[in-house]
């Protein structure tokens, strides 16, 4: 049984504190997280509270079939494709956006801290929405494939493919960044 499910459980029993502990816990990640599906900071953070929000109010049932960083994770999922139909947000390719840098680079920068990880984290935002997400839970989440597949929906073996199409695509992306297989 890992912390997220014990905290939630104990919210449930009356607890305020185990959601306080799950905010502390998965906030961040989270944010991170969403930030791949819209491309804004501010509106990943107000997605990651819409979650918290849901998860003190509505108080879901948490079945334990995953974990509950997992099932976290799909909830967050689920609020972030419900606000893009809701926004019809448009997706602008990298290329069209100005040279100017994100206003939101310098608390994406305080969180990542490197220069390598930055870079990475570049090329991501580069990629499809779904390489960036099944990449993003994998390495910086440290999700299983069975975790994956269960937060984007998909089989197993689908998720395995993705990895592999989406870790060449990065590869591809930090290659143009100036790095070589070395440095990869």
């Amino acid at each position: 049984m890992d912390n997220g499910s014990d905290s939630y459980r104990r919210y449930l029993a009356g607890d305020d504190s185990g959601l306080a502990e799950l905010i502390v816990t998965y906030r961040d990640g989270l944010i991170l997280y969403l930030n791949g599906f819209v491309n804004d900071l501010n509106t990943a953070e107000d997605l990651a509270e819409d979650v918290f929000f849901r998860l003190a109010v509505r108080k879901p049932r948490f079945r334990e079939r995953s974990s509950f960083k997992t099932w976290l994770y799909a909830i967050g999922r689920n609020e972030a494709l419900q606000y893009l139909r809701r926004e019809r947000v448009v997706s602008v390719p990298p290329e069209a956006l100005s040279g100017e840098e994100d206003p939101s680079a310098g608390a994406e920068e305080a969180l990542i801290r490197s220069q390598d990880r930055l870079a990475l984290h570049r090329c991501l935002r580069r990629l499809k929405s779904e390489y960036h997400q099944v990449l993003y839970l994998y390495y910086f989440e440290e999700f299983s494939a069975k975790e994956i597949a269960a937060v984007m929906k998909k089989s197993v073996h689908n998720i395995e493919t993705l990895l592999y199409r989406a870790r060449n695509a990065v590869k591809r992306e930090l290659e143009a960044e100036g790095f070589d297989d070395e440095n990869l």
